[in-house]
């Protein structure tokens, strides 16, 4: 009944949107008697120990094309784009963002269910969908997804140079489809060398958000940093000024695109990367638009060592193990209370203030490593001398941790005393905000550990209050990486979930960027 998955492999997050095949469900026509896909399906999905409602909304803004979305309510999945190829009668539903698929045909009364296969990663069953009865969905939410029209894009390898240090800058431009002009963003990553994807594991942030973006008619812009990749330079070597060049660089390669409008080209960076988003902002020539994701407000030594001090990972393995006993131990004492006597309430008060007590040693060892870190910091930030600071620093990094590698004290030193730490110390986002006078988003996630929402998101706004474009938004329960929570998607059967970037990013960029060309 159900064509195989494998006649239709994934689409790899951030490559080129498959084009309409010429057996698109948007050029042929509908069975006698029976309705097309147009429409919206409804019905529950079987997951371990439930179900979760699923949507999936066909629309058909032209005679030849049909557009869907994919909305999953009790994950806060809402308007997920979705292809939509026919396979003869079978029709193949892909949301390559969260890398899920139902492959399914039309069957009962008249054509009204949707019956086949949902797929994604560590789940497979069977699934039955409803057409709806258009009465009862809202006016507003119908308006809402055909709002935003989907299209095609293609990619293409970008070379430029930045200067003026003439540094040879690789990466990847997505592009919609069509003549345009389209608005455009260059991406701009976080602190530390990322490649043009801005990898971190099997998460590929920044090609998520370009694959996303583009498929909604905005081009974007992704570079290999300094040192990376196909770029040149040294990372290591460039302060967070030196990068506002690399940016500039990329707005200037877009603006004489034919296909890109230069007064919709904008900059979105996140980390590290708003920050110089933000100083870009103020220069003479200023893009278009800024998206500050997850910025910095502070100044950079009260952001670092606000931040937990990087260890090995034999040194993890330690403090996790460390934890463990502990709390063996706790238990042991609570079976022997048992045995000798003791009631059920004495046993669980003796558990719980045991657990306060671990809590609290854990909080005062968290305290004193954010102190250690300061005083690092401040001592690389007040001495001059390369030598004599990595001297103070190995010998601070080795008392602290005795049973750590010399080598690593060594490195870590190193890393230390680069040009771009000594620079970023001592840099205060605050100094150039009251120039910053074109469109600027502002977004921190409220599970951010590294870059606290609250605490960043008050100063930025409090530097750019001469700025009456700013719009600021704390997305709950999301973390430095943007990610969907993990208690939100559904483990694989080893009970690891693979990490999601969270659809409320995706729709708050798009949706604001395209606002920003309305104007």
């Amino acid at each position: 009944m159900i064509v195989g998955i494998g006649l239709w492999p994934a689409m790899a997050l951030g490559q080129t949107n498959t084009p309409t095949r010429p057996d698109s469900a948007a050029q042929r026509p509908a069975a006698a008697g029976k309705p097309g896909p147009v429409g919206i399906w409804k019905g529950p999905l079987s997951i371990p120990g439930g179900a979760l409602p699923v949507q999936i909304s066909v629309i058909q803004p032209a005679a030849n094309k049909l557009i869907a979305t994919l909305d999953l309510p009790a994950k806060r999945l809402n308007k997920v784009p979705a292809s939509l190829t026919l396979r003869g009668d079978t029709l193949i539903f892909y949301a390559a963002t969260v890398d899920c698929r139902f492959v399914c045909r039309q069957a009962g009364e008249a054509g009204q269910e949707l019956r086949g296969m949902w797929t994604q990663p560590g789940l497979r069953v069977p699934l039955v969908l409803h057409r709806a009865d258009l009465g009862s969905v809202s006016t507003a939410s119908v308006e809402k997804t055909v709002a935003v029209k989907a299209t095609t894009y293609h990619t293409e390898v970008v070379s430029l140079t930045s200067q003026p240090d003439n540094v040879a800058l690789a990466g990847t431009l997505s592009i919609p489809d069509g003549a345009g002009p389209f608005p455009a963003a260059v991406l701009l990553s976080d602190m530390g060398s990322q490649d043009r994807d801005s990898r971190q594991g099997s998460y590929r942030f920044f090609a998520d958000i370009a694959a996303a973006l583009a498929r909604q008619g905005i081009a974007v812009l992704r570079l290999d940093d300094r040192g990376v990749g196909q770029s040149g330079g040294n990372g290591t070597q460039a302060t967070t000024a030196n990068l506002v060049h690399d940016a500039e660089a990329g707005l200037s390669y877009l603006r004489v695109r034919p296909s890109i409008d230069p007064a919709r080209t904008g900059l979105i960076g996140h980390g590290e990367g708003g920050n110089v988003a933000l100083l870009a902002a103020a220069q003479p020539v200023p893009p278009g638009f800024v998206v500050a994701l997850a910025a910095s407000g502070l100044v950079g030594l009260d952001l670092l060592a606000s931040q937990a001090e990087p260890l090995s990972a034999a040194d993890t393995a330690r403090i996790g193990e460390a934890r463990r006993q502990a709390w063996a131990e706790v238990m042991a004492k609570a079976a022997k209370l048992r045995t000798s006597g003791s009631n059920s309430a004495q046993v669980e008060t003796y558990v719980a203030q045991q657990r306060l007590k671990i809590k609290s040693e854990e909080r005062k060892q968290a305290e004193a490593t954010l102190k250690f870190r300061r005083t690092m910091l401040e001592i690389v930030r007040q001495t001059a001398s390369n030598d004599q600071a990595q001297a103070i620093v190995v010998n601070m990094l080795r008392q602290r941790y005795p049973n750590q590698d010399p080598a690593l004290a060594r490195a870590r030193a190193t890393d230390l005393l680069t040009p771009w730490y000594r620079y970023y110390l001592k840099f205060d986002p605050q100094a150039s905000l009251a120039d910053v006078q074109c469109p600027v988003l502002l977004l921190n996630g409220t599970d951010d550990a590294e870059v606290n929402a609250a605490t960043n998101l008050t100063a930025l706004e409090k530097g750019l209050k001469g700025n009456k474009r700013v719009s600021v938004r704390r997305l709950p329960g999301l973390n430095h990486w943007f990610q969907t929570p993990a208690a939100e998607l559904i483990p694989t059967d080893d009970g690891t979930v693979d990490p999601v970037i969270a659809p409320v990013l995706l729709t708050t960029v798009r949706d604001w960027v395209l606002q920003q060309g309305s104007k």
